[in-house]
């Protein structure tokens, strides 16, 4: 086992940590908000009484976006996020991590299999709160959400920016982030990866985002992107 030389905060990520490992490399975590858990079989560090969580970025759109440059990491602890495509709550555990017991993650999952491996990881993780349903229709979980700081996605649809769409003009507020996964094969395989990441971008600024910033996660995920924007209500 690799023993621990030091643990920092990120310089620019608020709520991520660089692990300093002995044998000279440096891994990204978040502090584990349950100790003792596991979510994916990410790699557990102990220093100074503390317990953080390895952040995987070849598991993890996110810490792979972070990784690849993304211009900033908009959550922030005691943020409230609706996380459309939560799967079994990689990528969601570490986002729990950062905004702590006082935030919240409204995660909704169409998949019932998928949702019952979910609901292994929220049981001890307080803040998440899981929602079996079609994100293309957030008229039916309207009642179960309430108004997000931001939103997350990766739900690998065609009309996947369209659904974020939809979804910010019920649940995020003026202003409120948007990181959205695109996987350019699940939209359409016959086009280059680069002619859909632009089309989405210009589904979404129809829709009334700002586009921050867009991010190629190669070689983390093949073909994927990570779109970062802010929501401007009309």
């Amino acid at each position: 086992m690799v023993e621990v030389v030091e643990v920092r905060e990120h310089p620019k990520w608020k709520g991520v940590y660089v692990v300093e490992l002995e044998d000279g490399s440096l891994r990204i975590a978040t502090k584990n908000l349950v100790p003792g858990q596991r979510v994916y079989g990410e790699r557990i560090f102990r220093w100074e009484g503390e317990e953080y969580r390895e952040w995987n970025a070849y598991r993890s759109k996110l810490a792979g976006a972070l990784l690849k440059g993304l211009e900033e990491l908009p959550v922030k602890e005691g943020d409230r996020i609706l996380y459309l495509g939560i799967a079994s709550g990689t990528t969601a555990s570490h986002i729990s991590d950062i905004i702590g017991p006082k935030g919240r993650i409204y995660g909704v999952e169409f998949a019932p299999r998928v949702m019952r491996d979910l609901l292994l990881v929220v049981r001890d993780r307080r803040n998440v709160y899981p929602i079996l349903g079609d994100a293309r229709f957030p008229e039916k979980y309207r009642h179960l959400v309430e108004g997000v700081d931001g939103l997350y996605a990766d739900v690998a649809q065609p009309d996947q920016a369209d659904i974020v769409v939809r979804n910010a003009k019920m649940f995020l507020k003026h202003g409120g982030y948007m990181l959205m996964a695109i996987k350019a094969r699940s939209i359409d395989v016959t086009r280059e990866p680069s002619e859909i990441y632009r089309s989405q971008v210009e589904t979404l600024v129809r829709g009334g985002f700002e586009i921050v910033d867009v991010v190629h996660l190669d070689p983390f995920d093949k073909d994927h992107a990570m779109i970062y924007g802010r929501f401007k209500r009309g």
